[in-house]
């Protein structure tokens, strides 16, 4: 006949990792540098870069994470730095080509200018 099974001892609470809250910074890129702090109170996540000094605040509630400030503060960063791509003034990129293509045509000129030249039908004798 068969065993009986052995019963297990109940295993307890698995551990869980602590969330980080220390994160590399978008301006000067140092790993572990920007600390997040969040004060579910006041209602204000605040991010801090130790390095280079850049600071952060940002709404925060009961469920916020210091991931959650971290994040936002990628997607304002990006959204200033889309706006000032947008208000940059740009080189007319039709004028360049129109340049370009007189430049080429400036190059055959002169190709055509000397193309008899320098090249003499005597000068298989030798």
């Amino acid at each position: 006949m068969g065993k009986r099974k052995s019963s297990s001892k109940p295993q307890g609470p698995k551990k869980r990792e602590p969330l980080a809250t220390t994160f590399t910074c978008l301006f000067c890129n140092h790993e572990k540098s920007v600390t997040v702090k969040v004060d579910k109170k006041a209602g204000v996540g605040t991010l801090q870069c130790g390095v280079c000094g850049q600071n952060f605040q940002c709404g925060a509630n009961y469920l916020s994470a210091p991931i959650d400030i971290y994040s936002e503060w990628v997607d304002a960063a990006d959204a200033v730095a889309k706006e000032e791509a947008a208000s940059a003034p740009r080189a007319p990129a039709a004028s360049s080509r129109k340049q370009a293509v007189d430049n080429r045509y400036d190059d055959d000129e002169d190709d055509r200018r000397y193309e008899g030249e320098g090249i003499v039908g005597d000068d298989d004798e030798y």
